[in-house]
C-alpha cells in the first residue's frame, strides 16, 4: 500500500495524541507490541468512502487505552468499560477525521463511517488488513491497520 494513505494517519495520530494527550508518537519496530501480547485491546474500526475507500483499524492494548484515558480526563480507570472504549471511540474518529482532511490536501476527497469498536483478544481479531504501522508513545504501543485503495 502507498505511504500517501498511510502518511495522512500517522500524521493525524501525531497531531492528535500531542494536542490531546501532549504525548508524542513515533514509529517503532512491530516487536514492541510483543510487551502486550497477552493483554486484551480495544480495537477501533473506521471505514473509508470516496477517493480513497477501504478500513483503518486503530489497536490500543489494554495499558495504553487506561493510561489514555486516564489522560483524557483525569480520572484513575482500571478496567475497559463503555466510558473506556467510546473515549476510544472519539480519539479515533479525531484522528480520522484529521487524516481525512490530510489526504483532501492530497486532491483525494473522502467520508468516514462512524467507528465500530470491539474489545477482543491481541490475537483473535476477525480482520486481517494489507498493512500495519507500529507505534510507541509515552502512553505505549499503538497500531495502524489498513486496507486503503484508490476507489476506480
Amino acid at each position: 500500500m502507498s505511504t500517501v494513505y498511510a502518511d495522512p494517519f500517522c500524521q493525524a495520530i501525531e497531531q492528535v495524541f500531542k494536542l490531546m494527550l501532549d504525548v508524542e508518537v513515533f514509529s517503532c519496530s512491530s516487536d514492541a507490541g510483543l510487551a502486550c501480547a497477552n493483554e486484551q485491546e480495544v480495537a477501533v474500526v473506521v471505514e473509508l468512502t470516496g477517493d480513497i475507500e477501504g478500513v483503518v483499524l486503530f489497536r490500543f492494548p489494554q495499558s495504553t487505552t487506561l493510561k489514555i484515558v486516564k489522560l483524557m480526563c483525569g480520572m484513575e480507570i482500571d478496567q475497559l468499560d463503555a466510558f473506556v472504549t467510546s473515549a476510544m471511540a472519539e480519539m479515533s474518529n479525531i484522528i480520522s477525521g484529521n487524516a481525512v482532511t490530510n489526504l483532501s490536501q492530497e486532491n483525494y476527497h473522502c467520508d468516514i463511517k462512524p467507528p465500530q469498536i470491539m474489545i477482543s483478544d491481541r490475537d483473535k481479531l476477525p480482520l486481517h488488513l494489507k498493512s500495519s504501522i507500529p507505534l510507541q508513545s509515552a502512553v505505549g504501543y499503538i497500531q495502524i491497520d489498513m486496507s486503503l485503495s484508490k476507489n476506480r
